[in-house]
């Protein structure tokens, strides 16, 4: 018998349990995608760290060494800011535009500006470090001034932290960012 308040374990029965959810405000910058798993472990790692860090800050706090519980507590804090901004990183779409999210800089396209968002079959980096594999990218191309489209760094790769062995989801989000510059380029 089926418990209907147990709505977990529903939810992973479901086929398509990895599908973005729905688009209540199209205002609000949203992710088109999941965060992957290595993006959520890396952060998981950092979080541990920065707890072993406050747990010192304390321990050193206590035993009378206030300037090197100062520079824990920093540490600390520049640590869970890292871990944060790590989860935040990606492609984000809205009303507005498309939007990169990068570790240091985020980088906003109006609609307007968008030339074409489109997949390919290129050399990629693998978890973003210098060594390059065959994969896909999302391309995006922007009109710089109104004048001839300019090419852009890749918005996502399949071998990203967010798809890496995950080439479902890498489809599924590539189609969900073409429709949503489909949509939105289209309206004046």
């Amino acid at each position: 018998m089926p418990l209907s308040f147990l709505t977990a374990d529903r939810a992973f029965d479901d086929p398509a349990s990895d599908v973005a959810l729905p688009h209540e405000d199209r205002d609000r910058w949203r992710r088109p995608y999941r965060p992957g798993p290595w993006r959520v472990g890396v952060a998981a790692l950092l979080l541990l760290l920065a707890s072993y860090v406050l747990v010192a800050m304390v321990i050193i706090a206590f035993s009378g060494g206030p300037t090197a519980a100062a520079v824990c507590a920093l540490l600390g804090v520049v640590v869970i800011a890292s871990a944060l901004r790590l989860l935040r990183m990606g492609t984000w779409v809205s009303a507005q535009g498309l939007r990169r999210v990068r570790f240091l800089v985020t980088r906003t396209s109006p609609w307007a500006e968008v030339a074409a968002v489109r997949t390919a079959q290129q050399p990629v980096r693998w978890l973003g470090l210098p060594r390059t594999v065959q994969g896909q990218a999302l391309l995006l191309s922007t009109r710089a001034g109104g004048g001839a489209p300019v090419p852009q760094a890749p918005l996502m790769t399949t071998h990203d932290a967010d798809f890496l062995a995950r080439s479902e989801s890498f489809d599924r989000a590539a189609d969900a960012v073409e429709a949503w510059a489909e949509e939105y380029r289209r309206t004046p």
